[in-house]
């Protein structure tokens, strides 16, 4: 029941979804329709057999009707002037002819409930101004009832409640979007970086080495060369990759590289020890699968932390730790470089650092970043729990 009840509400959201991405995109077709609907409602007293004693309808009422509804067409460009049409057509209804009554206001209604939810607040004050002189005189006219009265009163007061519920809906969902926004700009820019600082930071160091290898060993200078081309190619190549999700607009299915994971570090590291870091790997634990957000995280902390190595460290060793706990992935990188410089936070200089924290942040884990053991070098600890990282993946 549990999962049924969860397919018919992605369904109905769907369903939503649709239909509010119709009503941007197809404005004039909405009120049109909703104009329709409207017009099928007051036809209803027209076809219902009255009483005896009451005179029969007749088609000049009907007509005044479909006057009356026409101006809803108009209501998101010019609501102050649909709602004054409306006024007066609904009251050269009651004073011209003596058709049937509604039993709602219904052109009213739509009119207040569109200007509580899209007219500036001068407009929204304006109509409340004119409603409290329009409700009463108009049951004037109709009953002079109480009753009459405090239905209406509720009813208009019910439509304006509901348009000022949907403005503050869609205000809600547009920050959200714009949030949304905010976050994936930030998760490009990680990306971004992460892949060009790593690949621009071991072509540096390649480049550097050539010269000297040229002179000293030619074999090395040429081992160094590919080096740069393949950190170059691979660089592009998800470089492509990520442009390629944000293009829009394309023709054709294109083909997308996939995010990189677990099975991709020991390419990672291969190229690192090509820029002359020796990088030693190794796990603990039961090693399992991990999903794909996790697998993609960890290739990116570990891509970082090399990068920040290669960069800043001048090591000559360092070291990749993967271990594997009840419902923890630790990621541990050390090195055995210069560690941190004294009088400078090593706790979130830099965005390398920032991005390491943040990928771990997004999962629910923690990163942690200082001097190595016993203080020497340099050492990224980060804790990934496993359950949540799943829950996000998903």
């Amino acid at each position: 029941m549990g999962i049924r009840g969860r397919d018919a509400r992605e369904t109905v959201r769907g369903w939503g979804e649709r239909a509010r991405r119709f009503g941007d995109t197809h404005p004039l077709a909405v009120d049109i329709g909703i104009a329709l609907l409207v017009q099928a409602a007051m036809t209803m007293p027209f076809v219902v057999p009255r009483a005896p004693e009451l005179p029969p309808a007749t088609w000049p009422a009907y007509g005044l009707t479909t006057l009356t509804v026409l101006p809803l067409i108009w209501r998101r460009r010019a609501p102050i002037a649909v709602l004054l049409a409306i006024m007066a057509t609904s009251a050269l209804y009651q004073l011209a002819v003596d058709g049937p009554g509604q039993p709602l206001p219904y052109t009213g209604l739509v009119v207040v409930y569109t200007i509580a939810a899209l007219a500036p607040p001068w407009q929204r004050l304006a109509t409340g101004l004119l409603m409290t002189v329009a409700v009463p005189v108009s049951v004037w006219l109709n009953t002079r009832s109480a009753r009459e009265l405090t239905f209406s009163l509720f009813v208009f007061a019910a439509a304006y409640v509901l348009g000022r519920l949907t403005d503050a809906r869609q205000r809600a969902t547009r920050v959200e979007a714009e949030r949304a926004a905010a976050r994936e700009r930030a998760r490009i820019a990680r990306e971004m970086h992460d892949i060009l600082s790593h690949a621009v930071s071991l072509m540096v160091v390649q480049a550097e080495a050539g010269p000297v290898a040229v002179r000293t060993a030619p074999e090395r200078a040429e081992a160094a060369f590919d080096a740069i081309s393949a950190t170059g190619r691979d660089a592009m190549a998800q470089l492509r990759g990520m442009l390629g999700v944000l293009r829009e607009g394309t023709e054709g299915p294109e083909p997308r590289e996939p995010q990189p994971d677990l099975a991709g570090l020991p390419g990672l590291l291969e190229r690192v020890r090509a820029g002359g870091l020796d990088v030693s790997y190794g796990t603990t634990g039961g090693v399992r699968a991990l999903p794909a957000a996790t697998g993609a995280t960890v290739y990116r902390i570990v891509q970082e932390a090399l990068t920040n190595v290669v960069r800043h460290a001048g090591a000559r060793t360092a070291s990749v730790r993967l271990a594997y706990e009840e419902g923890v992935l630790e990621v541990v990188v050390t090195d055995d470089g210069r560690g941190p410089r004294r009088g400078v936070r090593h706790d979130g200089g830099g965005h390398g650092l920032v991005g390491i924290r943040e990928r771990a942040a997004a999962l629910g884990g923690t990163a942690v970043c200082g001097p190595g053991p016993r203080g020497r070098g340099f050492e990224v600890r980060v804790s990934l729990p496993s359950d949540a990282a799943r829950e996000v993946a998903r």
